[in-house]
């Protein structure tokens, strides 16, 4: 039970980012090295994907553990010393924070 509290203090954010052009593999990096600095502090768990369709897209779910932990890490320099790198080799399209999720009821017909 322990763990389903845990996800539902999650706050997920999605993001679009295009990389620059020929900053890809660099973007990438990036955000790996971002994402282990994210997790090893206990901030958040990120899942990176490529769009099929628009294979120069990226996007990123982040699973905050908190709405403390996202604050935390908006104030921590070590992480906006990833976000500065980031803004110099790829454009962020689009956020999205503010989801709530939609419970299934097996009552729905």
């Amino acid at each position: 039970m322990g763990g389903e509290n845990k996800m539902r203090d999650e706050v997920l954010s999605i993001a679009f980012v295009r990389p620059e052009a020929g900053k890809e593999e660099e973007c990438i990096a990036v955000l790996w090295d971002l994402y282990r600095a994210l997790h090893r502090k206990n901030y958040s768990r990120d899942i990176l994907y490529r769009d099929v369709n628009d294979p120069h897209l990226l996007v990123n779910l982040r699973y905050w553990k908190s709405p403390d932990a996202r604050r935390e890490a908006q104030e921590d320099p070590e992480i906006h010393r990833h976000w500065l790198r980031l803004g110099q080799i790829c454009k962020v399209e689009q956020v999205r924070e503010e989801l709530q999720p939609i419970s299934f009821s097996e009552d729905a017909s």
